[in-house]
C-alpha cells in the first residue's frame, strides 16, 4: 500500500484568497471597520437626534435618514474610489486642487449668499442641487493628493528651502486662507495633515521649524482675540466661566462621567435634552460615553485604532512613493479627526468643532473619510513589490 503523503506547512507566507475586495486581508479590514463604525454611529445618532428632531419639528428619524442616504451615497463613492488605480490621483492632483479653491472662494465671495448661506454664525456650506456641501472638507483631500502628487516630484529638492519647501508653503497658505476665513480650526486640520505628508515625504525638520516661526505671528494674533482666546482660557483654566465658553466641555464631561462603566442604556441619555450642545455632532463622543460607557468606549476607540493602524500597514507596504504618501495622509486625516474630537470631550484639548469620523451627523465629512477609505484599498490592492519607485 502507498505510503499517504505528509501534510507539510507551505513554503510562503499565509495570505486570504482573492475576495474581490483586493488580494490579502487588508482591504477586507479598512471595509470592515468602516462599516461597524457607520453602522454604531447611526444607531447612536438614532438617540441623539430624537429631541433635536422634535425641537426643529421635523419627524423622529429625520437625521437618521439623512445619514444614512448620506451613508449610501459614501458606500458608493468608497466602491468607485476603490476600483481606480491610484495613480489617476497623482495626474489629477492640480485639477482637484484647483476646483476645491474655486469652491472656496465662492463661500466666502460677499454677493454669493443665496448658495453660500450664513449658518450659525458662519458662511461654510455652498447649496448645491443635491444639498449641501462644505467645500472645507473636500479641500483635506484635495490637500493630501496634491502635495503627495508633488512631494514625489519635489524629492531632489528638500535640501533646498526655496526649490524644497518654498512651493509647498506658497500653495498651503493659498489654500489655508480662505479656509481660515470662516474655520479656523479646520484650516489647522488642513496644515498639519498637509504637514505631515511632507515630513514622511523626507521634508527637513529645520523647514518645518522655519515655518513655523514665520506663522507664529499669525497664529497669536487670531487666537489671542475673541471666541478662540476664550476657549483657550477656559481649557487652562477650568470652571473660570461654567456658563460661558467652558460651558460645552463641562457638559462632556457630566456627560462621559455619567456613564461610568456600562452606559445609562441606549436612548436614556439626559444630557441631550439642551444641556450637551450638539450631540449629534461635535460632542456625539460624549453621547457614546454617556449611554455606552466606558465598554462602548473602548469598542469606538479599538475600531478607530484597528482602521488606523491598517492604514498604516497599507502606506508601509505601497508599491511606490505616491502610493506610501498618499495612504499617510488619508490615514492622517482619520486619525487626527478621531484623536481631536474624543480629545476635546475628554477636555485634552481646546474645543474645536471637528467631526468624528463615520460617527458625527454630516454628509460633506462623511463622503470624504468614505473616499479617502476607497482609495486606502485600492493602494492595498496593489501587490507589494521588491522595492518601491522613489519618482
Amino acid at each position: 500500500m502507498a505510503a499517504r503523503p505528509l501534510n507539510v506547512a507551505p513554503a510562503g507566507p499565509l495570505s486570504l484568497p482573492d475576495t474581490g475586495l483586493g488580494k490579502g486581508w487588508e482591504p477586507a479590514a479598512l471595509m470592515g471597520a468602516t462599516l461597524l463604525l457607520f453602522a454604531f454611529g447611526l444607531v447612536t445618532l438614532s438617540s441623539a437626534t430624537t429631541f433635536l428632531a422634535h425641537r426643529a419639528g421635523a419627524g423622529g428619524p429625520h437625521y437618521v435618514l439623512q445619514q444614512a442616504i448620506g451613508g449610501a451615497l459614501g458606500l458608493a463613492v468608497l466602491v468607485v474610489c476603490s476600483r481606480i488605480p491610484y495613480q489617476w490621483w497623482r495626474r489629477l492632483a492640480w485639477p482637484i486642487l484647483a476646483v476645491t479653491w474655486v469652491l472656496l472662494i465662492i463661500v466666502i465671495l460677499p454677493g454669493t449668499e443665496a448658495i453660500a448661506p450664513e449658518v450659525n454664525g458662519a458662511r461654510r456650506w455652498l447649496l448645491l442641487p443635491g444639498g449641501r456641501v462644505q467645500p472645507s472638507d473636500l479641500a483635506k483631500l484635495a490637500i493630501v493628493i496634491w502635495t503627495a502628487a508633488l512631494a514625489v516630484k519635489k524629492q531632489p529638492h528638500f535640501k533646498s528651502l526655496r526649490r524644497g519647501m518654498g512651493p509647498f508653503a506658497l500653495i498651503w497658505l493659498v489654500v489655508l486662507l480662505p479656509i481660515g476665513k470662516e474655520d479656523y480650526s479646520t484650516a489647522f486640520m488642513v496644515g498639519i495633515i498637509a504637514a505631515t505628508v511632507l515630513f514622511a515625504a523626507g521634508g527637513r525638520i529645520a523647514h518645518f521649524i522655519l515655518l513655523g516661526f514665520v506663522a507664529a505671528p499669525f497664529l497669536m494674533l487670531k487666537l489671542g482675540s475673541g471666541f478662540r482666546l476664550s476657549r483657550i482660557q477656559a481649557f487652562l483654566h477650568p470652571g473660570m466661566d461654567p456658563t460661558g465658553a467652558d460651558f460645552q466641555v463641562r457638559q462632556s464631561l457630566v456627560a462621559i462621567g455619567s456613564g461610568g462603566v456600562m452606559g445609562v442604556g441606549f436612548g436614556e441619555s439626559r444630557q441631550k435634552y439642551g444641556f450637551l450642545p450638539e450631540p449629534h455632532n461635535d460632542f456625539i463622543f460624549a453621547m457614546v460615553g454617556e449611554e455606552w460607557g466606558l465598554l462602548g468606549v473602548l469598542f469606538l476607540v479599538s475600531l478607530y485604532l484597528g482602521l488606523i493602524l491598517v492604514g498604516f500597514r497599507v502606506a508601509r507596504r505601497a508599491p511606490d512613493l505616491f502610493g506610501e504618501l498618499l495612504a499617510v495622509g488619508l490615514t492622517s486625516l482619520i486619525a487626527l479627526h478621531a484623536v481631536l474630537h474624543m480629545g476635546v470631550g475628554l477636555a485634552l484639548v481646546p474645543a474645536t468643532g471637528l467631526a468624528l469620523p463615520l460617527i458625527s451627523y454630516g454628509r460633506s465629512n462623511l463622503l470624504v473619510i468614505m473616499a479617502s477609505v476607497g482609495i486606502l484599498m485600492a493602494i492595498a490592492r496593489q501587490q507589494p513589490g521588491l522595492g518601491r519607485e522613489r519618482g
